[in-house]
């Protein structure tokens, strides 16, 4: 069982994005599930703190190893190699309560700004719709291999995409959010 107290919050870990928790529990979760998976480039189940700083360096947040390590290893269990996924979520919600204080309170207009934050990832240019282009720049950032063939992208677009406008605008994108969120529960 991981240890009970947590070392002192890193440095650079002390500067989070605003989306490091978001208001609704269930994005939330399912958000920390994806990253989880994206982080795991192996597959088996644990994220290691070789994994975590590779995964920080392709998106351009590049971290000392030393201290991720001092950071990650009061949550990693004894004879794991890394953090499964429970334990990814209690260092989650550890640095969160650490860096923010109590929990986010929910409600509509919180899960609306999350959406609307999650939106504007994608939509790099700020026009209200996310073009293929967009989201084939995020893909590759994050290392996915859907983001390696624009084909690929454009049936992502497609599949959510309910005027046929060949973007995705940000209600599309919330209905997508939705029944994503809907279909993991």
């Amino acid at each position: 069982m991981a240890n009970a107290t947590p070392p002192p919050i890193s440095p650079v870990l002390a500067r989070p994005s605003p989306s490091f928790r978001l208001h609704s529990e269930s994005l939330n979760s399912l958000r920390l599930r994806r990253v989880f998976d994206l982080f795991d480039r192996n597959g088996d189940g644990e994220i290691t703190v070789d994994e975590i700083c590779q995964a920080l360096d392709r998106l351009g947040l590049g971290a000392d190893p030393a201290e991720l390590t001092a950071t990650v290893a009061a949550y990693i269990r004894a004879g794991a190699a890394g953090l499964a996924f429970d334990d990814f979520q209690s260092l989650h919600r550890t640095l969160g309560d650490a860096l923010f204080g109590d929990p986010p309170s929910g409600g509509e207009a919180a899960e609306e700004e999350d959406m609307r934050e999650a939106f504007n990832v994608f939509d790099e240019n700020g026009d209200g719709f996310i073009s293929a282009k967009e989201l084939q720049t995020v893909l590759d950032k994050l290392g996915l291999p859907d983001g390696q063939s624009i084909d690929r992208v454009h049936q992502m677009i497609c599949s959510v995409d309910r005027d046929r406008d060949g973007r995705v605008d940000f209600a599309e994108f919330k209905h997508m959010m939705h029944t994503i969120t809907v279909q993991s529960n």
